[in-house]
């Protein structure tokens, strides 16, 4: 099959989730004799026309100069480039800037976009883009040909809202084998002495509701604040107002998986805040680490963790749990979590259902 995906900044991974799926995915086709093509940032820190036997299309990407709408620009000129290439398959991952082109994407190619969450409720965007981006789903969900859902609560709101089928495909997370207490001295930390979080710096990852629990606790362990705080005024806000407290450990952005892992599995207790979106790539990644996971009360993360979690829903919750529980305690939690990674959501499994539906949904079209 000729195979293009679109929707992310380019591999390797330098950025987030679906960079990190377009990665792993790609390399995989590859490796099974595909022509896979992965449209790339032209900025993009590597700059090589081939990565491990997948091609990259270096696209121009303003985003640089003029903001957030070079998105829109960048999904454009990827859009435009692949009417010329004549993919059987294009991967759109999200829809969020490229939905609003839906009319210019290639007849002839089978259109398959992975949905991602509900990004219309993100509190960070005003009535107006959420509006938006109601519409920009609203297209991506009726012009696609084949849509995939990577949670359930996905797949169920997309047969509700637009009357169409969906194929379940969770992400996927890298089984964490080797633990190297070594690497915590780069950090000035000790094992299981520390508590953490990894995410981008927005309302609705509920960062503001962990930190003022940090706060409010006994507990002076250091907390790690993994993810870019200077991006926008949200993160700077974060910043400006925890980081004087001296246990709490602002490390901006952090992109080595090795280190990332290590920091995970030797963490005492993992919190994962999110509320928007499907089958988080953080969560997993903690799980498949061995991470305790603290996670924020919602129908996403409950439906991955079921009984293997704490959940926490408001501040005093979090100084509850780090005043109370303990790691070493608690290996029944990790362990199952650990083995739901195995069964459900290793990466050979989930890149495998994913070709599964891309030489169903072409035999289809045959």
């Amino acid at each position: 099959m000729r195979i293009a995906i679109i929707g992310t900044r380019g591999i390797p991974n330098h950025y987030g989730g679906f960079e990190q799926f377009a990665e792993y995915f790609s390399v995989y086709l590859a490796e099974k004799a595909h022509e896979v093509y992965v449209y790339t940032s032209h900025n993009h820190p590597f700059q090589e026309r081939e990565f491990k036997g997948v091609h990259l299309i270096h696209t121009q990407n303003p985003e640089d100069k003029i903001g957030k709408i070079g998105q829109f620009v960048y999904d454009l000129n990827c859009i435009w480039d692949s009417r010329k290439r004549n993919f059987d398959i294009i991967l759109q991952l999200g829809y969020t800037s490229s939905s609003v082109w839906h009319r210019l994407l290639p007849k002839k190619s089978i259109i398959i976009t992975n949905m991602d969450g509900l990004e219309w409720k993100r509190t960070k965007y005003s009535k107006k883009v959420q509006w938006f981006l109601k519409q920009a789903e609203r297209w991506a969900a009726l012009n696609s040909d084949y849509l995939v859902a990577d949670s359930v609560g996905i797949q169920d709101y997309l047969k509700k809202k637009y009357q169409k089928d969906s194929t379940y495909i969770a992400y996927g997370a890298q089984v964490f084998e080797t633990p190297q207490p070594a690497i915590l001295e780069t950090y000035q930390l000790e094992p299981f002495q520390y508590n953490m979080l990894i995410a981008r710096m927005e309302p609705e990852n509920n960062i503001e509701t962990i930190l003022e629990g940090i706060a409010q606790s006994k507990n002076k362990q250091p907390f790690l604040v993994i993810g870019n705080y200077q991006i926008n005024a949200f993160g700077k806000k974060m910043f400006e107002k925890y980081a004087s407290l001296p246990n709490i450990k602002f490390f901006g952005g952090l992109y080595n998986q090795m280190h990332l892992d290590q920091l995970r599995y030797f963490s005492n207790l993992y919190f994962h805040g999110h509320t928007v979106g499907g089958t988080n790539p953080s969560l997993l990644e903690a799980m498949a680490s061995g991470a305790l996971v603290i996670a924020h009360r919602n129908i996403f993360n409950q439906s991955i963790l079921g009984d293997d979690a704490y959940y926490f829903s408001e501040a005093s919750e979090v100084t509850h749990y780090l005043e109370s529980v303990h790691k070493k305690e608690e290996a029944s939690k990790i362990n199952s979590n650990f083995e739901k990674i195995n069964r459900d959501y290793n990466w050979d499994l989930i890149n495998g259902k994913y070709l599964s539906l891309f030489e169903k949904v072409l035999g289809n079209n045959l």
